[in-house]
């Protein structure tokens, strides 16, 4: 019995030291990975602001998104609900998704396409964790481990948020299963990843200049008030994401015609509204929402221009242009309500991104590395009842939820 007892703990102590090395692994090259992806979409931003004629090659960049994706991948499509789902399931992802995903971002960043870059974290890192797992030959359970340490690494990276990035990635494939034994590998490998890409000059995203009311009642009701159209908004975000590639995929069946069409569509639209605030991540355009300030149809044009851009081919993810529709909304709805417009903002950009994802406690990490901890009650307010009241609606198809958002029962999955 002793032998068995000291094998049992020589196991453990083995396996908890492996999973530390290939964390701190992932962690190194996750933060690297994330900085390089991170200064070259801030280059390519940067390139497009000071030539804005670059928005008239939109369609080239379309054209060679396309043929890029299907030169290098078969009939299975690459992208960010394979990484979700290879996290319930014995399924591939091929190496070539690293390359793929950080070119085309890069293009799309650099052409005006509007999509955000969470999607090429979730790849990148989920790509590398999986080859790894399988370089060194490991059983798919610790392989799933790897995944979704690989994905916390370069979401931190990119992000600065190592919380939310390790607490998403556990929370992201089983909406109400999260598996604990992930946790300790999904941290280490963030916080590795945050400090890496933080000394190699990524700068994290922060909105600490946000100062919040104290939670009474009255300003409890309004945020609860506002978080309910949030969650009302998060479902019309899904739908029209989803309905809305679709319906542009079944009219325009050709893949290179599309991309063509979508982006001189996206072109036209850009020089009629006289404004490039719908064009790449938008991200200026949330830190202006930050100040109280946002146009009124602003979070229906970025919802629009992202629906199309999606459509066309372009590649990024949609959680950036989530939190610039959520925080707009919020800065252009709280005056009605009588919350004050930047509170409203950040509200909206937290209560949004929890209703699309369905990750209630990662959207709380967000809002204390974002906001800091001053709002926690507010914002633990608004993500439970964005949650609740999103429905069963998501932004990607592979993910489930498990349990019922309304009673304590498994459903049917």
């Amino acid at each position: 019995m002793k032998n068995n007892n000291s094998r049992l703990l020589w196991a453990y102590v083995v396996n908890f030291f492996e999973i530390i090395l290939f964390s701190l692994l992932l962690g190194a090259g996750g933060g690297v990975l994330g900085a390089a992806f991170h200064a070259c979409i801030d280059i390519a931003t940067e390139c497009r602001r000071e030539k804005p004629w670059l928005l008239l090659c939109m369609p080239v960049g379309g054209l060679i998104i396309v043929v890029m994706y299907k030169l290098l991948t078969s009939k299975e499509k690459i992208n960010t609900d394979l990484v979700i789902s290879s996290l319930r399931e014995e399924k591939r992802i091929p190496l070539v998704m690293v390359p793929l995903i950080f070119v085309s971002t890069v293009i799309t960043q650099l052409v005006g396409g509007s999509a955000g870059r969470e999607g090429a974290a979730l790849q990148l890192g989920g790509s590398v964790g999986y080859n790894v797992g399988r370089l060194f030959k490991l059983n798919s359970d610790k392989t799933h481990v790897l995944i979704m340490t690989g994905m916390s690494a370069v979401f931190s990276a990119l992000f600065g948020t190592p919380l939310t990035a390790a607490v998403f990635s556990l929370e992201v494939a089983s909406v109400g299963l999260i598996d604990y034994t992930a946790f300790l590998p999904c941290a280490v490998s963030a916080i590795t990843a945050r400090s890496i890409a933080g000394f190699l000059g990524a700068s994290p995203v922060n909105f600490h200049h946000v100062v919040f009311d104290e939670a009474g009642a009255s300003v409890m009701i309004k945020v609860a008030l506002l978080s309910v159209l949030c969650a009302l908004l998060s479902i019309v975000f899904c739908v029209t994401i989803s309905k809305g590639t679709k319906l542009i995929k079944k009219l325009v069946s050709n893949a290179y015609l599309r991309a063509v069409l979508c982006s001189i569509v996206l072109v036209g639209a850009t020089l009629l509204l006289g404004t490039y605030d719908y064009n790449g991540a938008g991200m200026d355009v949330v830190e202006r929402a930050m100040e109280g300030k946002a146009d009124t149809f602003a979070f229906i044009l970025k919802l629009l221009f992202t629906t199309v851009s999606l459509a066309a081919g372009f590649k990024g993810g949609e959680i950036v242009p989530a939190f610039f529709v959520g925080s707009t909304f919020g800065c252009v709805v709280s005056p009605f309500i009588g919350l004050d417009p930047v509170l409203g903002a950040a509200i909206g950009f937290v209560a949004l991104f929890c209703g699309v994802v369905n990750c209630p406690l990662a959207s709380l990490m967000l809002s204390v590395e974002v906001f800091g901890t001053s709002g926690l009650l507010l914002f633990a307010v608004s993500c439970g009842i964005s949650y609740m009241l999103s429905g069963y609606f998501s932004l990607y198809r592979s993910q489930k939820i498990i349990y019922s958002k309304s009673y304590a029962h498994l459903l049917d999955t």
